[in-house]
């Protein structure tokens, strides 16, 4: 399994929508580490950490996000793997 880490900046109507919640529980579906939480610009930053193809799933999710969210954009970045081993919202 080839270990992957992503992390995304949401931006849009995505705080106070239960975006953290429902990432967390895509997340935990798919066997993906990771945290989302608020930032005060307004965006979730989420980091994803694990198996390639799941982590491309929950970052494609995060573009669409949950239904009550209004997804604008979603910046993507690459990082090296840390060896999460759970998903925690902040």
């Amino acid at each position: 399994m080839s270990v992957v880490r992503r992390r995304v900046l949401v931006e849009g109507d995505v705080q106070g929508v239960f975006f953290r919640d429902e990432c967390r529980k895509q997340a935990d579906r798919a066997g993906v580490a990771g945290s989302a939480r608020n930032r005060s610009d307004g965006r979730v930053e989420v980091v994803l950490e694990g198996d390639e193809a799941a982590v491309k799933r929950l970052v494609d999710w995060c573009r669409q996000g949950s239904s009550r969210a209004e997804v604008t954009g979603a910046e993507v970045s690459e990082e090296e793997p840390e060896g999460l081993e759970d998903f925690a919202t902040q």
